[in-house]
């Protein structure tokens, strides 16, 4: 077999085929992860058409907002992302609740910053670590 013969797989696109994987054909996802992933992901989808035809958008210069900046967009989808959130930690659906209730309360505290494609992954974490504490540790 000639070394030729391998195809050429770039580890991006395995990545994005890993990371793009549903677990909900084989476990009990609940609703709740389902309909925050649509929130989210219309969030950013507005968030997005104002960026766009706007031209201005207004960026943080806070340091609390922009700790949670990547320097490039991660594959996973936000679906994905919360499946596997999920699948590792096993937190309640009541814990997915309170996390967005923090999201919400985060973007009223801080008017200048919009979730986007660079930051929602380490926000979504970051909340769901918090709302976990809260709910199950009571």
């Amino acid at each position: 077999m000639a070394v030729n013969s391998i195809p050429n797989i770039s580890p991006r696109k395995l990545r994005h085929d890993l990371y793009s994987y549903s677990y909900q054909q084989d476990s009990n996802i609940p609703l709740v992860i389902s309909v925050l992933a649509s929130l989210i992901e219309r969030t950013l989808a507005r968030n997005e058409r104002i960026v766009k035809n706007c031209n201005k958008w207004p960026l943080s210069k806070d340091a609390k907002t922009r700790v949670f900046d990547y320097d490039e967009v991660p594959d996973m989808t936000i679906q994905s992302y919360l499946e596997r959130i999920f699948r590792y930690t096993k937190a309640g659906p009541s814990v997915y609740v309170v996390a967005y209730v923090y999201i919400d309360r985060f973007c009223q505290f801080y008017p200048e910053f919009r979730l986007g494609t660079r930051n929602v992954h380490r926000l979504l974490i970051t909340t769901i670590i918090v709302a976990s504490k809260y709910v199950e540790d009571m």
